[in-house]
């Protein structure tokens, strides 16, 4: 499964958000600067989002937006879904529309398909926007620590 920029570019807008939590609303321009996605493609993502409950608009000069409940409750599967629709591999494991296909009961590959659907969704609906925060922290302090081993 690959997913499109949507799903890739989001979680990016949806991490930034993260980051600067309880800082007030963040406008779509340095979402823009910080990430390099154009600010038309996002006004789709966060139309999307926004729907979805998982962030919230403030108008004004200084509007923007901000995430509708904490880093550490907001699901990385909930982003994914929010913007990509369903995370199955194949139609045929689409939650509600498998009795479309009259194979469901002879079909062995759909069993992988299940497994594959059941795996992503295990591992996107165990992180959270706090889980990746704490990976980026890491992430820095390993590398500038590598950094400075180099130097040395």
């Amino acid at each position: 499964m690959k997913l499109s920029t949507k799903g890739r570019y989001g979680l990016r807008a949806m991490f930034y958000l993260a980051l600067k939590y309880g800082e007030g609303p963040v406008p779509l321009s340095e979402i823009s600067d910080e990430q390099g996605i154009s600010i038309s493609y996002l006004e789709q993502l966060f139309s999307s989002l926004r729907k979805k409950g998982l962030v919230v608009s403030i108008r004004g000069a200084n509007g923007g937006y901000k995430l509708s409940k904490s880093p550490q409750d907001t699901i990385v599967g909930d982003i994914l879904r929010a913007l990509e629709g369903t995370l199955a591999p194949t139609d045929c494991v689409v939650d509600g529309e498998e009795e479309k296909y009259s194979y469901n009961d002879h079909c062995v590959t759909q069993h992988v398909w299940r497994k594959i659907r059941d795996s992503i969704t295990r591992v996107v609906d165990s992180i959270t926007l706090n889980d990746m925060i704490k990976d980026y922290n890491s992430m820095n302090n390993c590398s500038s620590c590598m950094i400075e081993n180099k130097i040395k």
